[in-house]
């Protein structure tokens, strides 16, 4: 399956749409957009074509004051590729129902919806978190659990699962946005990008700091370390090894050894035991049903995800499952 955040054939910008409620933190919402803008810049040419929806009215105004006028509209026929909702104070009290019928209609029609900082919020207002992982600030964290009981919130600095992006705000747009531009047109640029910003230490996903990463596979090989958290941020939409190696500056066969060298595994043996060990995890952790916990580690069927973990660890999930339950 293609990852649809990857570039396809059509050679236009990757539309993005800031969907911005009153309130929202300044720094979250540079954060996000800054890469973008610096990626444009970088390239001499549009690759990110940028739009700022306010909630309503022409403009909206961050905490500290700041003001960002409209550009387009929410309703606004935009053949958007990602909307982002960007959000803080208190978002739980935002109640428009027009704009939750809106960001509905933009996953009916299949676009990539995230939210940044109090943004994971809204999106769940309107119902397009269920079942999802997801993660959020961490000031909305207690509440969010609470009101929403059947997402599953982690504390990490984003999530990606299938078409949902989630960032828990302040400075971590900033990783996810290497992330994102990563998988447009590969780490190479991502990082020009980030050295942009002397953002040097490009967080993971999951971990607060690359150092995780370096110390649990005892290995600094740059390449390696950017393919798994290429393969971190896409457990749901796996990248298949031409992806992975283009994306790497690599040729399959170098990205191959490297992981035979270092890590005595192929490339894509190594991927698929990320996510068998995600999927345990969830099967230890949430309520997730075990369908749905295929589906959001890349398996495509229960049946298939079953095969494989048995293989891995000896038994199928469903007895985990159970063995977790009698233990509760």
């Amino acid at each position: 399956m293609d990852n649809k955040l990857l570039p396809g054939p059509a050679a236009r910008p990757y539309r993005i749409g800031f969907l911005l409620i009153d309130g929202f933190g300044l720094m979250s919402y540079s954060a996000t957009l800054e890469p973008l803008r610096a990626a444009n810049l970088l390239a001499g040419k549009i690759l990110y074509e940028i739009h700022h929806l306010p909630a309503a009215g022409a403009r909206a105004t961050s905490s500290s004051g700041a003001i960002i006028r409209a550009n387009a509209q929410v309703g606004e026929q935009v053949d958007f590729d990602l909307m982002l909702v960007v959000a803080g104070g208190d978002p739980f009290s935002f109640r428009d129902e027009r704009l939750f019928q809106w960001l509905r209609h933009l996953s009916r029609r299949r676009i990539w919806l995230g939210g940044v900082s109090g943004g994971p919020v809204i999106l769940a207002r309107a119902g397009l978190l269920r079942g999802r992982r997801a993660t959020v600030h961490w000031e909305h964290a207690p509440t969010m659990t609470e009101l929403f009981p059947d997402l599953l919130l982690e504390k990490t600095l984003y999530v990606m699962d299938h078409d949902r992006m989630t960032c828990a705000g302040g400075t971590a747009p900033l990783d996810m946005m290497h992330a994102l531009i990563t998988g447009h047109h590969g780490i190479h640029f991502a990082r020009q990008v980030c050295d942009w910003f002397m953002h040097t230490e490009i967080r993971p996903s999951g971990n607060p700091q690359r150092a995780g990463l370096a110390e649990r596979y005892h290995t600094h090989h740059p390449a390696l370390l950017s393919t798994i958290e290429l393969m971190q941020n896409n457990l749901a939409i796996p990248l298949d090894l031409p992806q992975l190696a283009r994306l790497a500056s690599l040729t399959t066969r170098q990205l191959n050894r490297l992981f035979h060298d270092k890590l005595h595994q192929s490339t894509m043996a190594f991927y698929r035991d990320l996510r068998l060990e995600k999927a345990r995890n969830l099967l230890l952790q949430s309520p997730l049903s075990i369908t749905r916990i295929a589906l959001a580690t890349g398996f495509g069927s229960s049946a298939h995800f079953s095969q494989a973990y048995r293989t891995k660890y000896g038994e199928k999930p469903s007895v985990l499952r159970g063995r977790r339950i009698r233990q509760d």
